[in-house]
């Protein structure tokens, strides 16, 4: 199957409807006049042409290759997509440390004490926002009074434009779940709303409304699971993001939601994606055929280069001491030791039932310790091997710097991981809770995961051992380095307080406590100055 391509069709079309924003996170441009949308549209494969515009904002980040950027002010490694969200979802937790702290932003990110001037913060908002802009635009270029317009009357054409819609109002929901995961509130705005006008703020609550409503709307008219286009979404695509805002929607909203989110993740199951045989190849260079990836973001050595999360974790897990970049499909120094393990992560690794355990990728002990007491100190703190820009066939990708391999955002191993908590949740158990509750179905899935990584080999677990507790490591050591710990951490109500503590959490090498408005990001403070309507979050 092949790919949509959206590297050429992404500059083209973010060039001609949204020039480079003249001040930060001015990201509705005020001046109609920059779109110049009707003369993009004049063709009839313009439409298509859009779509995979629209998608590659999730992976590009401007219009002239992989160090430019279309947010003003933010370079491209702090604007990329994918990249901020990975910093906000693990760098700021237990699994991973970033060495170059001279880096912009990220020492107070990795450390928990960042403010509303962090430029990654702000580079997630912004991109966030910007996305939602393309697809509004994207909208309001293809109503029926347009095609009209334009003479747009092919069936098959306006078909495809039907389905092409659909698909931009599940994007759309994309960024809106992320902004309110992330920062609890956004700029709301749809293709209803005139361009120049700055969006009204929509809290958790509105936003969660908003998002259940147009998932639940747009499902029925979304491709079947696996048969749209690869690198375009499906049902299942939808049906995650329900599944995700049901499973946290006690944090989001109050409210108890967990069969809600066992029905979705049910028919997410049930859609025809099964686990892939080999675990890592989920995560080498032709990642793009896993029979278990529901959508991920695009990343090609030749034609989507980007300096997104997949070649910075590439790259980053290079050992400063191994030199093992090689193996990795990259130079053999990467990126000089970039990243690396929080002891406590490691951890989760320990005992003998993890020895053959194909999700442990870690290298460490002799000159590397498993302490992190000094940031700057690459020879400190265990590596990582899980992305790799090396085929499943083991040949090297395209490019020895940009990875071929594609950054998993949704995966069939979470709708399982997922299932399994809300049932337990649903059936009692909580936080903190010896409890075991878990269903034959619920372990039928956690232990489909392990036989998987160990070869079928002595990983079933029974239900007395299956408590939260376990299957919040279970987790992490499932879906590690994809974007979903700090969530997770917030859910099991172990991010914020003292409850559990890692290497540097609270800007101590030991870590401290930290408080809870840290719960949520602020609001970028430029944000603020360009948007009225937006308020600051507690505690920023």
């Amino acid at each position: 199957m092949k790919k949509i391509k959206i590297n050429f069709v992404f500059i083209f079309f973010a060039y001609l409807m949204f020039t480079s924003c003249e001040s930060d996170l001015d990201i509705t441009p005020e001046n109609p006049q920059v779109f110049l949308s009707d003369e993009f549209f004049e063709t009839q494969d313009a439409y298509r042409k859009g779509l995979a515009g629209v998608y590659g904002n999730l992976a590009l980040t401007g219009t002239d290759g992989p160090t430019s950027s279309n947010i003003g002010g933010i370079d491209a490694g702090t604007s990329q997509y994918g990249r901020c969200l990975w910093y906000l979802q693990n760098l700021t937790t237990d699994e991973a440390i970033w060495s170059y702290e001279n880096d912009g932003g990220v020492r107070d990110l990795q450390r928990n004490i960042w403010t509303s001037d962090n430029v990654i913060v702000r580079g997630m908002f912004s991109r966030a926002m910007f996305h939602v802009a393309l697809c509004n635009e994207y909208l309001r270029q293809t109503t029926p009074s347009k095609l009209s317009s334009r003479g747009v009357n092919d069936p098959t054409l306006l078909s495809d434009i039907e389905d092409y819609r659909n698909e931009i109002k599940a994007m759309r929901a994309l960024a809106y779940y992320h902004l309110m995961d992330l920062f609890g509130k956004a700029a709301f705005n749809t293709e209803d709303q005139p361009v120049a006008v700055a969006g009204v703020e929509y809290n958790r609550q509105q936003l969660f409304e908003y998002i259940e409503d147009e998932l639940t709307a747009v499902i029925p008219e979304l491709k079947a699971p696996r048969t749209n286009e690869s690198g375009r979404l499906d049902q299942a695509f939808a049906r995650m993001i329900l599944a995700k805002i049901y499973l946290n929607a006690e944090v989001y909203i109050g409210q108890n939601r967990y069969q809600d989110c066992m029905t979705q993740c049910e028919a997410i199951i049930a859609g025809g994606y099964v686990l892939e045989l080999n675990y890592l190849d989920n995560f080498k260079a032709d990642n793009d055929t896993s029979t278990e990836m529901i959508f991920a973001i695009q990343s090609d050595g030749s034609v989507t280069q980007n300096y997104g999360p997949t070649t910075v974790m590439t790259n980053g897990s290079v050992g400063s001491l191994e030199q093992n970049g090689i193996s990795l499909g990259v130079g053999a120094g990467g990126w000089g030791g970039a990243i690396r393990l929080r002891k406590q992560f490691v951890e989760k690794f320990n005992g003998a039932d993890y020895d053959f355990d194909a999700r442990k990728t870690l290298t460490g002990g002799g000159n590397r310790s498993l302490e992190i007491l000094d940031i700057n100190n690459r020879n400190q703190g265990y590596i990582l091997a899980k992305y790799s820009n090396v085929s499943s066939n083991g040949v090297p990708g395209s490019n020895s710097t940009f990875v071929d391999t594609d950054f998993p955002l949704f995966r069939l191993a979470d709708a399982y991981l997922m299932y399994a908590e809300a049932q337990m949740r649903k059936d009692g158990a909580t936080n903190g809770s010896s409890q075991a509750n878990a269903t034959s179905q619920s372990l039928s899935y956690i232990n489909a995961l392990r036989e998987r990584a160990n070869d079928g080999n002595f990983a079933n677990v029974a239900s007395n051992q299956v408590t939260l507790d376990f299957l919040l490591d279970e987790r992490s050591r499932e879906l590690h380095w994809e974007a979903h710990r700090r969530q997770d951490l917030i859910r099991f109500g172990k991010y914020s307080g003292g409850t559990y503590i890692w290497a540097w959490k609270g800007n101590a090498a030991g870590g401290v406590a930290i408080s809870s408005n840290r719960n949520l990001f602020p609001i970028p403070q430029l944000a603020l100055v360009a948007n009225p309507n937006l308020t600051q979050n507690t505690g920023y």
